[in-house]
């Protein structure tokens, strides 16, 4: 498609929320050539899909899991194509997507304590939480991929990479 073609849209109040598994790198080793590698990348996708179950409780049918990054998980709330309304109380609209994205947080933090217990890991969560305004869209020809961007992402992926292991660093 031709630049202006391109499919965006412009939201004025998401949350947004990285969520990291710092300590994952220790377990993995992609040097490993026996089956160990292989192992390892599937806790990673047991980890990885149950936190993907989570989205489909009803109380957090307003997040959207935008992708993984390795180890990293990035979520929006907020984001509804078509559907952004100009004006309405943007301070209640803002903190519902930040409290449904805490929420969430305490809930990947659960799933991961039992996933530990069962694998006998010591993996931490490592999250940061942002919230503003987001630019979102569709980029690529070959593998369209669904991304958002802006400020607010850029900081709430610095609350994670500078946050504490086993927290939720937020920015305000």
């Amino acid at each position: 498609r031709a630049s202006q073609e391109l499919y965006h849209e412009r939201y004025s109040c998401i949350a947004v929320m990285f969520a990291s598994i710092p300590n994952y790198k220790e377990f993995y080793d992609e040097n490993d050539v026996n089956k160990q590698g292989l192992e390892c990348l599937r806790l990673l996708n047991e980890i990885i899909c149950d936190f993907d179950k989570l989205l489909l409780k009803p109380k957090f049918s307003s997040i959207e899991k935008i992708k993984t990054i390795g180890s990293t998980y990035m979520l929006a709330s907020g984001l509804r194509p078509g559907k952004e309304i100009e004006g309405g109380d943007e301070t209640r609209k803002t903190e519902h997507n930040v409290v449904v994205l805490v929420d969430f947080a305490v809930a990947l933090m659960t799933i991961l304590d039992q996933i530990n217990r069962e694998s006998f890991q010591r993996f931490k969560l490592r999250m940061g939480l942002n919230h503003g305004p987001v630019i979102a869209g569709v980029v690529g020809a070959q593998k369209p991929q669904y991304d958002i961007w802006g400020n607010t992402v850029n900081v709430a992926s610095r609350m994670d990479s500078c946050g504490a292991m086993g927290r939720l660093q937020v920015t305000e």
